[in-house]
């Protein structure tokens, strides 16, 4: 493929500028969890149970999986500037429908709409693929997460505050002035990176099994997803822990809360740093099971009567520092099992993590009570864990006994 020409800020005739691509991935990010502080008080203002108006992260990672699968082929056949646009501004109208709904279920069906942003965190990714090769790919998507980690480390403390001060609304009016600046600097800088394909939407479609043919790409989407999953329990799970288990406002359940986004920046940087010298599966078997390390140690403090907010959310960070080393580099190795499906393989991969996702998080939402604690959280996420550990160590194994069955075309 011939390599784009060089990045020019805000002229949409070149690649995007890498501060485009953070910000098209962490506005994403941030609609995911800047008003996760709120839900209490959410359930308070719609007259509703906590778990119902939860169910706003759950529908909303599960609408964002769905929407993965789509996005791919897509952006594949019609290149990836289009289809970004056009899941910002329906990001936009959904915003103002979250605003403004008058019952939960009317919140709830734009908070589906609002899953259309999902375009800017995949597509940013493929981007950076289609710029530059598989080792380069794991480490620019580092550096580029590495950024966005600090949109969403710092998005619950602004939601709390924001809803201390002028109650929950505000989260989304943020989330619209943040869409509607990103709507305007994806229009000036974004230039098309893909070389847009000749198949049809179906045949677009009909590559799909190409991809899941390759155990390669089950290996890496797997340990992406299975890694990424204990963060995604924290999603559901975390509020009711820090608003019920252990009493914090608003306010310093937001503080608290994005404990696991330091980590993940620290591990974005590690990414940055050494993927290309220390080689992805490494990258991912490392991330895995430091994963694994910081939710033992947080059972184990609370197996002992020692845990505490403190011990619970500070040793999140581990789990942030994990995924911040497998998800870019499992992300790099799902998209460079076939290169010329990078969109296509970005949207089925992420379908595989978010989908998963959604599922964790409602099931936490579901499984806690005062009664129980912290320990269903913690148990889901040492089952992630280990089967993120279990993915990665099955690629590396198939890479070295049977790497002619799996070649890259």
């Amino acid at each position: 493929m011939t390599r784009p020409p060089a990045s020019k800020f805000l002229d949409r005739s070149s690649p995007p500028h890498i501060a485009t691509l953070i910000l098209l991935a962490g506005v994403s990010a941030m609609s995911m969890n800047i008003f996760l502080p709120s839900l209490p008080n959410m359930a308070a203002f719609f007259e509703t149970e906590y778990r119902l108006v939860q169910l706003s992260v759950a529908v909303y990672l599960a609408v964002n999986a769905c929407l993965q699968i789509f996005v791919g082929p897509i952006s594949d056949k019609y290149g990836r500037r289009p289809v970004i646009l056009g899941g910002i501004a329906l990001f936009i109208v959904a915003t103002v429908g979250c605003i403004f709904a008058p019952t939960i279920w009317v919140f709830l069906a734009f908070r589906m709409a609002q899953a259309a942003i999902v375009t800017a965190m995949v597509l940013s990714r493929a981007v950076v693929r289609d710029m530059v090769p598989q080792n380069q790919a794991a480490s620019m998507i580092g550096y580029v997460t590495m950024g966005m980690a600090v949109v969403p480390m710092i998005a619950p403390l602004i939601g709390g505050l924001l809803d201390q001060a002028f109650g929950w609304q505000a989260n989304f009016w943020f989330l619209l002035a943040s869409g509607v600046l990103l709507f305007w600097l994806t229009w000036r800088d974004l230039g098309e990176t893909a070389q847009r394909s000749t198949l049809s939407i179906g045949q677009q479609f009909a590559e799909y099994p190409e991809l899941l043919r390759s155990p390669r790409f089950w290996g890496y989407s797997l340990a992406a997803a299975f890694s990424s999953g204990a963060f995604f329990a924290y999603l559901g799970g975390a509020p009711f822990v820090g608003s019920v288990v252990f009493s914090l406002s608003p306010g310093w359940l937001g503080f608290y809360f994005g404990a696991p986004a330091v980590g993940y920046f620290l591990g974005n940087w590690v990414s940055g740093r050494y993927s290309a010298e220390i080689g992805v599966n490494r990258m991912v078997l490392w991330g895995a099971a430091i994963n694994f390390v910081g939710v033992s140690m947080s059972m184990a403090l609370f197996a002992t009567g020692l845990g505490n907010a403190e011990s619970f959310f500070g040793l999140m960070t581990l789990v942030g520092l994990g995924n911040g080393m497998t998800i870019p580099n499992a992300t790099a190795g799902a998209l460079s099992v076939r290169p010329h499906l990078a969109g296509t393989a970005s949207g089925l991969s992420g379908a595989m993590m978010i989908g998963g996702g959604a599922g964790l998080s409602a099931l936490a939402g579901a499984l806690l009570t005062p009664a129980t604690g912290p320990w269903p959280l913690l148990w889901l996420q040492l089952g992630t864990a280990v089967c993120g550990i279990g993915a990665i160590l099955l690629v590396m194994h198939r890479e070295k006994h049977t790497p002619e069955l799996d070649a890259t075309p």
